[in-house]
């Protein structure tokens, strides 16, 4: 069976670097056999947070956010791309995320950071810890920090350089660390109903 993962990108500026990343995760957990979707907040593009997706009445929820609630719901794991604003998270990620609760519950997540320089997002990676585990998911210890961005992955989101060659290195132990955990997930939720 085929790991079905949703990549998810957040970025809602008009020169978005980080789809690099998130088009080279796809591309490359694709490679592996898994089933791997990008889900680009902007593209998705739900409102500023006023009410959850649990709060609509069944059948009301807008179209987007029902959708994308069916997507995660059906995901065996997540990725976040995570591109740093200020030492702190991207907004338009943590937006589309706080949209759902419930419907991430039980399933591994990773988080693949990145910015223009040589920190490589790894602030808001941390960051982004805490929420994800607040959130019902199961954090892998493995993460990816892609900066500069620009001298790593080509626009079509190919490795470029060195900094490439050290992100193909770095990402075979970040796929594999994901699953790991995301068989495993996948059979215990087989074997035993959740506790909540």
């Amino acid at each position: 069976m085929a790991d079905h993962i949703l990549v998810l990108y957040g970025s809602y500026r008009s020169d978005r670097t980080g789809i690099r990343l998130a088009d080279y995760l796809v591309r490359r957990l694709g490679e592996r056999g898994a089933v791997a979707d990008l889900i680009d907040a902007k593209a998705v593009g739900l409102p500023m947070l006023d009410r959850m997706y649990k709060e609509y009445p069944r059948g009301e929820a807008p179209p987007a956010m029902a959708a994308l609630a069916q997507k995660i719901r059906t995901a065996d794991a997540f990725v976040f791309v995570a591109g740093e604003y200020n030492w702190g998270m991207q907004p338009g990620l943590k937006n589309l995320t706080d949209h759902f609760l419930e419907e991430w519950f039980w399933r591994p997540a990773a988080v693949a950071s990145y910015s223009a320089g040589r920190l490589a997002g790894a602030r808001a990676n941390s960051a982004w810890h805490g929420p994800l585990s607040e959130m019902g998911m199961v954090v892998v210890p493995s993460t990816l920090t892609v900066g500069p961005i620009t001298q790593t992955l080509d626009a079509e989101g190919r490795p470029v350089g060195d900094a490439g060659k050290s992100l193909d290195r770095a990402f075979t132990r970040f796929a594999d660390d994901l699953s790991w955990w995301t068989e495993a997930a996948r059979e215990q939720r087989e074997r035993r109903d959740p506790p909540y």
